[in-house]
């Protein structure tokens, strides 16, 4: 873990060093922003994750510092907590809860979702929107959803803690901005259009690797997508619940596991999120024969490819309405 965490920081604050400092040709530059990317992506799923799970380290001050890395890549960490940590691991693929399934961005993920036309096309639209999913993270969808949890009773803060954490987000997303697009152009005199295309490369290129790798994991023709009765209440132990709405891919890949932080072992890290992602592949046989024992399903693709196309299935599906309500239209 240590050494991946090193790795991974360096390439992302050793790239954009690179980029301030070493002259290059834009054919050059951009490029590295591209890698930067990948870097950023990989410090979210394989430190920033665990950190925030409590899972990195048993010290909970290493844990504090290394979730902070959140603070890096333009997001705000007690906010992801909310809607990860408690909203996305307790109503897992639930309409109306689960945040990460209910988008705004013309995506239909549920079948419990409103059908549009828009949805139709979405299988081939699809990437494009993930790749903007970060852009759409750091100038618009952590304040949205900080309004949100405060009005719906998520975030129970008092008054003066949330407004408080309220300004410490709009900073956080300011000298974040600031230090990737206003440092290179004022104090590094790199071209304004180079900076604005690298950074837009980099939001990119990271947005569709985090997209890609939790659709994966929840979004595929198997998984479910329970509702609660009149009640409230859904008819199933948390665990089995966890079991039957995420799917694990790619578990023989050691680069895959490496690089996503385990998060291919997307079971194993609902039932056991307090536990560091390298034990997984270990934990996982384990899972797999006590599900067996009782009869629950175990979700898997073995390749990624085989996830992508159950993912692009599935889009599909989810955009088409059923002949019976297409001859009463």
């Amino acid at each position: 873990m240590r050494l991946k965490t090193a790795t991974l920081l360096t390439a992302y604050i050793g790239g954009f060093i690179c980029v301030l400092t070493v002259p290059m040709p834009w054919f050059l530059m951009l490029p590295v922003w591209i890698f930067m990317g990948v870097a950023c992506a990989g410090i979210g799923m394989s430190v920033m994750h665990d950190a925030n799970h409590g899972s990195y380290s048993p010290n909970p001050q290493v844990n504090k510092a290394l979730g902070l890395t959140l603070n890096l890549l333009g997001g705000a960490v007690f906010n992801w907590k909310l809607q990860h940590n408690v909203l996305h691991h307790t109503y897992t693929n639930i309409h109306g809860l689960d945040d990460d399934i209910d988008t705004k961005a013309g995506m239909r993920f549920s079948p419990h979702q409103t059908l549009e036309d828009k949805h139709k096309g979405q299988f081939i639209y699809a990437f494009g929107l993930y790749s903007l999913i970060t852009i759409y993270w750091i100038f618009a969808k952590d304040f949205i959803q900080y309004r949100q949890y405060r009005k719906n009773g998520v975030n129970a803060d008092k008054p003066s803690v949330y407004k408080r954490r309220l300004l410490q987000l709009i900073l956080l997303k300011t000298s974040y901005l600031f230090v990737f697009l206003v440092v290179p152009v004022v104090f590094f005199q790199i071209a304004p259009w180079l900076v604005l295309t690298g950074f837009l490369l980099m939001q990119m290129t990271g947005g569709l690797i985090l997209s890609v790798v939790f659709q994966l994991a929840h979004s595929i023709e198997e998984t479910t997508h329970p509702l609660p009765d009149e009640l409230n209440t859904i008819h199933n132990s948390w665990a089995v619940h966890q079991m039957e709405t995420t799917v694990n891919f790619s578990q023989n890949s050691r680069f895959i596991t490496w690089y996503v932080g385990g998060l291919n072992y997307q079971i194993e890290h609902h039932l056991f999120p307090k536990i560091c992602h390298i034990h997984y592949p270990k934990i996982s046989a384990i899972v797999r024969d006590t599900a067996e024992q009782f009869n629950i399903p175990y979700l898997e693709n073995k390749k990624l490819s085989e996830a992508l196309r159950s993912h692009i299935r599935l889009l599909r599906s989810l955009g088409q309405r059923p002949t019976w309500e297409s001859l009463l239209d």
